[in-house]
């Protein structure tokens, strides 16, 4: 019997990164440099062969609109084929709430729970890490990408 897992993408920025978690403890990641519209069907196809996959999490934004956008519609067909429910957090949850660069010098910046873009002349290296705990209560079902935040110009 294959073992029972979730499934949590973060495909914002290069190296996208998968964490597969038993019990909500991270057991395997994979990371890769290629395109997520060109990697995620062959890494699931992958994951469905060798897990039982009860859940679906990933990144929502900010970011790359169009990774996040490959991400939303891969894993949302993927939700309703496969019958597996589809979660949902910003991205601040994987960078401990560090600024997202956007353009130029304007980065995501996360104040109480409003997203914005800020002018930062120096803003911290903002690495994606995959927890080692899954935090349940981080996500949400409302998991369309956010499209909501203000317009970078």
């Amino acid at each position: 019997m294959p073992k029972s897992v979730d499934l949590v993408f973060i495909t914002l920025s290069s190296p996208i990164q998968i964490g597969i978690y038993e019990e909500r403890k991270l057991i395997k990641t994979i990371r890769s440099d290629e395109k997520s519209s060109e990697v995620l069907p062959n890494i699931f196809s992958e994951l469905l062969d060798e897990y039982d996959i009860k859940g679906l999490f990933y990144a929502n934004g900010p970011g790359s609109f169009m990774a996040i956008k490959i991400a939303y519609i891969f894993l949302k067909s993927i939700s309703i084929l496969k019958n597996i429910p589809l979660f949902a957090t910003d991205a601040f949850y994987f960078n401990k709430n560090q600024p997202i660069k956007a353009i130029g010098k304007l980065y995501f910046v996360k104040i109480s729970s409003e997203i914005k873009t800020q002018k930062l002349e120096r803003a911290p290296e903002a690495s994606f890490m995959l927890p080692d705990m899954l935090e349940y209560k981080e996500f949400s079902t409302a998991a369309s990408p956010l499209y909501a935040i203000g317009a970078v110009g």
